[in-house]
């Protein structure tokens, strides 16, 4: 399912919410541990550090495998939805004031909001309300493109997200006005 907005392809609703169905899922399966961690990461204090804030990134991998496990089945057409909301969510966090917490170069910067991304809805939607909520220097860059890389290897080529956008570092003029 898409929606066109001026010609490009945008994420439904339907797909947004498939997306952060299946990340909840992957996290689920990891039990109450990571689940723990997660909340912590929320409910810390903006900009604060605090001890184990960096403990959620020996769950990455893992968490990872699980999302694989749990999208293993999913059609072309469902892959490349995902692949779109996941692209859409990275090019709406290429943003200054969220480089300036996670910092970054252009990989780096990327594979920081892939961190934000992996780590669900609420601690996107905490970030992009308050990028001083993201983890300095987190990375998840598996999460970048995932759903790409799985539709790669299951259909032999790179979905086609029609986007008009880009997930590259740099590349949202309105995150980069100022």
């Amino acid at each position: 399912m898409t929606d066109l907005v001026d010609g490009v392809q945008v994420p439904t609703v339907e797909d947004e919410a498939r997306f952060w169905a299946l990340v909840e899922s992957a996290w689920e399966r990891l039990g109450d541990e990571p689940a723990a961690l997660r909340r912590a990461l929320l409910t810390r204090a903006p900009g604060g550090g605090g001890e184990g804030v960096y403990t959620i990134d020996e769950w990455l991998d893992r968490f990872l495998e699980s999302l694989r496990q749990v999208a293993a089945g999913l059609p072309s057409q469902e892959l490349t939805d995902l692949d779109r909301v996941a692209e859409r969510k990275l090019h709406d966090l290429d943003r200054a004031d969220v480089h300036e917490v996670t910092d970054g170069s252009d990989d780096g910067f990327l594979y920081c909001r892939g961190h934000i991304v992996a780590l669900g809805r609420e601690f996107y939607e905490a970030v992009r309300a308050d990028p001083a909520v993201a983890v300095p220097d987190g990375e998840c860059e598996g999460m970048c493109y995932f759903f790409a890389h799985l539709h790669k290897e299951r259909f032999g080529g790179w979905p086609v997200t029609g986007s008009g956008i880009s997930r590259e570092s740099f590349t949202n003029p309105a995150g980069w006005s100022n």
